[in-house]
């Protein structure tokens, strides 16, 4: 699917952070979401890689990145120790300033980055996610209903390690197809979905993914309060887009919840449901490589 991506794995301070690399021109960092990796990205960064320097990555945890041991406060797995990674990562690559993109779990990992890394972003891109301080503050019945994977993650070790560990093929599978927009796993390439199946079939990777969801109710949460109380918001250009039949879109004024968090913001709803990039991946590197035009413009 990404034959023409050169892998590399790159010591961060002891985490090994796995990539795949192609393309020439202005860089951008593609980071994925759960319960998935670097390869979701498979229908779109080829093309994108036409025109800019592509780097795909996986977070700490997930697909062939280290999954570092967990701790008490859940900091090796906060979006804080993330985003250091994926800044080091690219830094290990030559690029002090880039673009960067991230879908679910990796636009939250982009979040953190922008605030504690301000001087690296040039211009992000937040697929499919609101702030994890604003979801956690809005909770509601359609809420734990949609987003109850949240609650069930971040529960104590081992307990969603063990449940999910008695069949990991079919609850990725299946929660694949949950949030997709109504095609169900069709929508994904089947050869997208044995590489998912492969890294999570890992116990270590259901561990590391579940540490990052703890992270995101307690650590990620202190760190988000802080911004809030000093006010520090992302100051990059940043792009928001969401799908129609998801549902970011259905119950959140997507826009409205990011301009209280970024200072320059635009976006739109697109066809499909939770995984842009595998379900509209047209339109997705359309909305894309308008954004990051400007990059190109000023190379």
């Amino acid at each position: 699917m990404l034959e023409t991506f050169q892998d590399h794995d790159v010591d961060i301070d002891g985490t090994r952070i796995h990539a795949a690399v192609a393309g020439d021109g202005p860089p951008v960092l593609l980071l994925h979401g759960y319960p998935q990796t670097h390869v979701m990205w498979h229908r779109i960064a080829p093309r994108l890689a036409e025109r800019h320097t592509v780097v795909l990555a996986d977070l700490r945890g997930y697909g062939d990145s280290s999954r570092p041991a967990s701790d008490a406060d859940h900091a090796s797995y906060s979006k804080r120790a993330m985003a250091a990674d994926q800044v080091g990562l690219m830094r290990h690559l030559g690029f002090a300033q880039f673009a960067l993109v991230g879908h679910d779990r990796g636009a939250r990992v982009a979040h953190r980055l922008c605030l504690d890394h301000a001087d690296a972003v040039s211009r992000v891109a937040l697929l499919d996610i609101v702030p994890t301080r604003h979801v956690f503050t809005h909770v509601d019945r359609a809420l734990a209903q949609a987003y109850y994977h949240w609650f069930f993650l971040a529960q104590a070790p081992d307990l969603p390690e063990h449940l999910i560990g008695a069949d990991p093929a079919y609850y990725l599978r299946r929660k694949l197809a949950q949030w997709s927009g109504g095609d169900g796993t069709e929508a994904f390439a089947p050869e997208a979905i044995e590489e998912y199946v492969r890294c999570f079939s890992d116990p270590d990777v259901v561990r590391g993914s579940c540490e990052d969801y703890r992270a995101g109710a307690s650590i990620d949460l202190e760190h988000d309060e802080v911004d809030a109380v000093t006010g520090r918001r992302v100051s990059c250009p940043a792009l928001v887009l969401w799908g129609a039949e998801g549902f970011v879109g259905q119950a959140y004024d997507v826009l409205a919840v990011w301009r209280q968090y970024a200072a320059d913001v635009r976006g739109r709803a697109l066809g499909g449901g939770h995984f842009l990039a595998e379900e509209r991946p047209d339109d997705t590197l359309a909305a894309l490589t308008d954004f990051l035009d400007t990059d190109l413009q000023a190379g």
